[in-house]
């Protein structure tokens, strides 16, 4: 297979860590974003195979520093292939109308608007191309809300269908579009998700054997290296210790 110039966002650790490490095994290019520009680094200097690596400190909720970051890269990292939009993260578990408003302002702000700023930026080029591939990194939370989900699931909804939105845009553009929507997994989600609490985080995963960031960077890769004309729309993928529970009823006692 070719060469492809892949663009990751939140590469610093999780899936996008994950995913980073699976494309410098395949021999691709690799285009690395995140804040935390010294994980970045890091994680550069231990990718084997890789075609070259460039690491760029981003934050994704800052269009203009996207566009600067797509301007200036080096002349062999600027035709992208894959973008994986991957940057994302929840912030609490409680009600609505209990939820630090604070909290919604930056998942909306990352899981949505970071999003769409970086297909922005990238989409371009590979229409006039007339090759690319962008995976966005949804969530079960798109489709199956649980309590305490408000608006993170209300972001992956948006990450989902407008996946779908993309495909229609893109009809005849010879660009491709993938959702994937992970289920349960063991990364630092759940230590994000409540604010560096450890305990809490490890009771999500208690008694269970959740996907790993591996399980869903060897996916990614999977749809990113089917033939040119293959498109997987979405994908939903869970551990086998989840699924859909039974409709809640509340009862006055």
């Amino acid at each position: 297979m070719s060469v492809k110039t892949i663009f990751i966002t939140g590469a610093s650790s999780g899936f996008g860590e994950a995913c980073a490490r699976a494309f410098a095994a395949a021999g691709d290019r690799l285009i690395l974003t995140a804040r935390r520009k010294e994980n970045l680094e890091a994680l550069r200097d231990e990718l084997v195979g890789a075609a070259g690596v460039h690491v760029v400190q981003l934050d994704v909720r800052n269009f203009t520093a996207i566009e600067a970051a797509v301007a200036n890269l080096p002349a062999e990292f600027r035709e992208i292939d894959v973008l994986v939009n991957n940057a994302g993260l929840a912030l609490g578990l409680e009600p609505s109308h209990q939820v630090d408003i604070a909290d919604w302002d930056v998942m909306v702000d990352t899981n949505i608007k970071g999003l769409m700023y970086c297909t922005r930026a990238i989409l371009p080029g590979m229409v006039e191309r007339k090759r690319g591939h962008i995976v966005n990194i949804s969530s079960t939370a798109a489709s199956w809300p649980y309590p305490g989900g408000n608006a993170y699931g209300g972001t992956k909804a948006f990450v989902s269908q407008f996946s779908r939105n993309l495909r229609a845009d893109l009809l005849g553009k010879k660009v491709r579009v993938t959702c994937i929507e992970p289920g349960m997994a063991e990364t630092e989600f759940s230590n994000v998700r409540f604010k560096g609490d450890g305990d809490k985080a490890d009771q999500v995963y208690a008694g269970t054997e959740p996907l790993t960031a591996v399980d869903i960077a060897e996916t990614v890769t999977w749809v990113v290296n089917r033939p040119a004309h293959v498109n997987i729309n979405s994908l939903e993928v869970m551990t086998v210790d989840q699924a859909w529970g039974p409709f809640a009823i509340h009862r006055e006692g």
